[in-house]
């Protein structure tokens, strides 16, 4: 079978590991319930998940698989038939009731057709009788909803701290050596992750044609690695804000470090507290806006469009989908185990956002192929530091991350996630363009 050594399947049920006696004819009877529920579940399924229970029979697929999902426990499975809610089986994973062995990203596949695959009113009964006969799954799931944090928060600090202030060591262990935590820009395929991202910083200068001794505006500068570079490489002097304590706390001792204090500021601050008199010749955004909240949008480019100085450019890089904010089973997950607060939108209605704010479009362009190459990356070095993850932060924040790094990964593959540069600038202002983009692309 194709899977990680280092990931353990969850222990079996005392019941389920007798093979003779009474228990042993209950085991049998379940299994018998459980592959008849899969395969109603799964007919027509073609895809590279393969699908296996906990006696590690095969009802979809072989040991060779891309992927593998296996049921480890029957009251799983009873949950999905009685609940059939796609956030139930992720949580279900969160208990280690699922395993998923091989790809996390490819495994997403069996969900994209699980979503899409209609049963019959009549079939759904005959799987609901099946699925009562099976055992329940165990009592922790409530534990699980207590610690989970619902999305109530004002797209505040109290968000920012849920994601971001997980711990800077955990971060460390599988992003790049600047902890950069947006889409990286690959020349090509092979290259490394740590070219790429500072192949993406020394973009975003290019693009904001940064000049030295020009004022730059940050929002949400993570743990300062453009704010560095912008200064070290560009000249410039920046303001880089963050609702992160644990972020900012690291890019001041980052600044500090390198000798930067007098062109680099970093502060806590919401970027609703700038104050009215602030002016800045640029302003970037990297990976902040997804967390400003729809209902916010008119308000954070209004309050950038003021802060921007007259003749400026305002860089903003997110990520937006395919149809718009709606209720669906990723958005529920994510909110609730992941990003509390966090709201996407369609790219065009964030340009119309922008442009009710003030902004002329001067430049939009898609990098999502990036993000899947990022996520990739992400996920590759996300499973091979197991052991030091766990220990740093618990199995279960573990598998939750296993589980929003892969979906992640293969949304953007698939395309119902997109991210996106726009650049901006002043309506009715002589904007700092050359004619052409060639500048962008130039080598060094």
């Amino acid at each position: 079978m194709t899977m990680h050594t280092h990931l353990p399947t969850s222990p079996q049920p005392p019941a389920l590991l007798a093979p003779a006696g009474r228990r042993g004819v209950s085991a049998q009877i379940s299994l018998a319930d459980a592959h008849r529920i899969l395969e109603t579940l799964l007919e027509g399924y073609t895809g590279p998940v393969a699908v296996s229970l906990w006696d590690d029979s095969y009802v979809q697929g072989s040991s060779d698989a891309a992927a593998t999902l296996s049921f480890r426990q029957p009251g799983a499975l009873r949950e999905l038939i009685l609940h059939p809610d796609l956030v139930r089986m992720a949580e279900s994973y969160l208990l280690g009731a699922i395993e998923v062995y091989g790809r996390m990203d490819i495994a997403f596949d069996l969900v994209d057709f699980l979503e899409r695959h209609d049963i019959g009113r009549l079939e759904r009964a005959r799987l609901l009788v099946r699925a009562l006969r099976l055992p329940n799954l165990d009592a922790r799931r409530s534990l699980l909803h207590r610690a989970a944090r619902a999305s109530t928060h004002a797209n505040g600090i109290e968000s920012i701290a849920h994601h971001y202030d997980v711990s800077n060591a955990f971060y460390g262990l599988w992003l790049d050596p600047e902890l950069i935590y947006s889409c990286a820009y690959f020349r090509s395929a092979g290259q490394t992750l740590a070219e790429a991202q500072r192949d993406k910083l020394d973009y975003l200068c290019r693009k904001l044609r940064l000049q030295p001794g020009q004022q730059l505006l940050d929002i949400g500068c993570g743990w300062g690695a453009l704010a560095l570079w912008a200064a070290r490489h560009y000249g410039a002097r920046v303001h880089g804000i963050t609702l992160s304590e644990r972020q900012c706390q690291y890019a001041q001792a980052r600044v500090r470090e390198a000798g930067l204090d007098d062109r680099v500021r970093i502060e806590l601050r919401d970027y609703r507290d700038l104050p009215q008199t602030a002016r800045y010749d640029r302003v970037v955004s990297v990976g902040m806006f997804e967390h400003v909240g729809l209902d916010n949008l008119p308000h954070y480019f209004e309050t950038v469009q003021r802060v921007l100085a007259p003749g400026g450019l305002f860089l903003n890089h997110g990520i937006t989908n395919d149809r718009g904010w709606k209720d669906g089973v990723s958005q529920r997950f994510v909110n609730q185990y992941v990003f509390p607060d966090g709201e996407l939108t369609r790219v065009s209605a964030v340009q119309e956002s922008m442009e009710q704010a003030g902004f002329e479009i001067l430049d939009v362009e898609s990098l999502r192929p990036h993000y899947a190459l990022t996520l990739r990356h992400w996920l590759q070095r996300f499973e091979a530091e197991y052991d030091r993850i766990v220990s740093e932060v618990g199995s279960r924040l573990y598998r939750t991350w296993r589980l929003y790094l892969g979906g992640s990964a293969h949304y953007f593959r698939q395309g119902s996630l997109g991210v996106y540069q726009i650049l901006a600038g002043h309506y009715y202002a002589d904007q700092p363009l050359p004619l052409r983009r060639d500048d962008l692309y130039r080598d060094g």
